[in-house]
This record gives structure tokens, sequence and C-alpha cells, in this order.
């Protein structure tokens, strides 16, 4: 006797454990749901949202931002003021060469146009070069006494009759006149003295008399020993007898020019010195150039006249 089930294929029950998970295909990226990952594979609180930031963080967020961004403003300032004191010192370098050049082409110009001058006119630069030395002096002294409180109007009055001097002696000298007159004179006088040499022993004697008639004039009005005055009218006498012999030499016309000059500078200079030696210094006078009288003056009368108006026993 077949059973019930004779002529029905026998099932057969397997009992299926749980499923792997389904590989994705090849290139496919996997879901981003968390759930398809099987439990045991999922990280802690992988389904879970991160909380939102709360007010204090993202208070402190915005306050770094924005130190971060002042920084970085910071940062850029730096460097281009960095950049612009570059240009800066560049640009007040190239001001000082500039102005350097110049100074350099304006001393060249003095200095090189003295010694041309000096070349061609009087016909040697040593000229050139104790002129430019003289000048600066007469400049250096014309300064001083002016700081001194000498007034402008007199350093201009020595200047031109120092230039008067020099007109005239380089004109003298440039055309011999004070040989051709010893000349003359030693021949009148009767000089039993070579012909050559006869301009300059008259030139000592004429310049020896002058030297006396001047000493004498000046011991007369200067005050003083006996003594004093024979030196003084001594001393002229050798400067005379000097100056009358260097005046008998037969310059030339450069040469006489530029004795000329030379002693135009030295008289502009003397002149200026014995002007000094003569009134002094005033001292007071220098003072109150650089003491504020007016301002202080006018302060007292001001307080003076605060007092009068403040009421009895205010500021006693």
């Amino acid at each position: 006797m077949t059973n019930g089930t004779a002529g029905r294929p026998q099932e057969r029950c397997i009992i299926e454990g749980p499923r792997a998970p389904r590989r994705p295909p090849f290139g496919a990226r996997p879901l981003d749901d968390p759930t398809s990952v099987p439990p045991q594979q999922r990280p802690p609180n992988a389904g879970a949202r991160k909380p939102a930031p709360g007010l204090r963080a993202q208070v402190g967020a915005t306050r770094e931002a924005a130190i971060a961004l002042v920084r970085a403003h910071i940062e850029l300032g730096r460097t281009e003021i960095g950049e612009i004191a570059g240009e800066v010192g560049r640009m007040v370098a190239l001001a000082a060469l500039v102005i350097a050049v110049l100074l350099f082409a304006a001393l060249l110009l003095v200095i090189g146009g003295t010694l041309f001058l000096a070349e061609w006119l009087l016909g040697s630069m040593g000229w050139g070069v104790l002129h430019g030395i003289l000048l600066a002096a007469g400049i250096a002294v014309a300064a001083g006494v002016l700081a001194a409180g000498m007034p402008a109007s007199r350093v201009l009055r020595w200047f031109l009759v120092a230039v008067v001097v020099a007109l005239a002696v380089g004109g003298a000298l440039g055309l011999e006149l004070p040989n051709q007159l010893y000349r003359s004179v030693g021949d009148s006088a009767g000089l039993s003295v070579e012909a050559g040499v006869r301009p300059l022993v008259a030139g000592l004697l004429v310049g020896a008399l002058v030297g006396l008639v001047i000493g004498i004039v000046v011991a007369a009005m200067a005050a003083g020993s006996g003594g004093g005055r024979l030196a003084t009218v001594t001393g002229l006498i050798v400067v005379g007898a000097l100056v009358g012999a260097f005046s008998a030499i037969t310059f030339g016309p450069r040469v006489g020019a530029a004795v000329g000059i030379t002693t135009g500078y030295l008289t502009w200079i003397a002149l200026m010195a014995i002007d000094l030696a003569r009134n002094g210094i005033d001292t007071e006078a220098i003072k109150n150039r650089f003491y504020p009288s007016a301002t202080i003056e006018t302060s007292k009368e001001t307080l003076e006249w605060l007092q009068k108006r403040m009421p009895p026993g205010i500021g006693s």
C-alpha cells in the first residue's frame, strides 16, 4: 500500500540562515543609507544626526572668523606699507642723488670757472686759487660781522670801497704808472744809481717818506705813550718803503690786474675787521634779538589788568 504522498515529488525542507548582503554590481556605488549595511558592520550612532551647534559655539566661530579676517587685513596692510616704504626710500635716494650731482656741478662750475678765468685773463690758475680763497674768507668775515650786529649797509660800503681800491691798484700797476713816476723822480733827483735800478730806489724812498707822514698823523691822533707812537711811526715807515719797492716793479696788464683784485679782497676784509674792532660787539643788542620782550611785557600788562578786576582776596 502506497503512501498518500506517493506519486508527488518529495519536498525538501531546507532551513536557510540569514542571507548574505547583496554586493552591488561592479562599478556601482553603494547606497548612502546606513540601513543597507548589516547591523554588525554599522559604526556606532551611524544613523543618528549630529546636534546643531549652540549659540556660544556660533559666536565663538564668528569671533574666530572675524579675528582671522582682521589678521589677514593687517598682514596685507603691512605688506603694502613695506612696499610703499621701499618706494619712498627709492625716491628719497634718487632725489638725494640728484641734489648731490647738482651741487657737484655747481661747485665744478664755480671752481672750474674761477680757474679758467684766471688762466685766461690773468695768465695763471694760481691767481684763481688765491682769489677763491680770499673771496671765501671775505664772505665768512662778512657773515660773522653781520651776526655780531654790524649793519649790512656798512658791510656793503666797505665792499664798494674795496672795489674802488682794486680798480685803482690794478689799473695803476697794469699801466706801470708807479714805475714811471719813480723813474721820473729818480731822474729829477739825480740818483747816482743804474738806470734799471733807479725806479726801485726811488720807490723805496718815496714809500718811506709817505709812511713817515702817515705815521706822524696817526700818532698825533692816537692816544698813548711816546713809545707806542714811535713804534707806530716806525712801522708805517717800513710798510711804506716795502709798498714803494713793490709798486716799482713792472708787472704788465695781467699781473697788475691780479694784484689789484688781491688788494681789493684784502682791503675788504681789513676794513670790516677794523670796523668791528672800533665799534665793538653790542652784546645787549644781540641779547634783545633773542629775548621775547614784547611778549613778556604784554603778559605782564594782561596779568596786572586781571588782578585789578579780580574780587579782593582772590589770587592773593
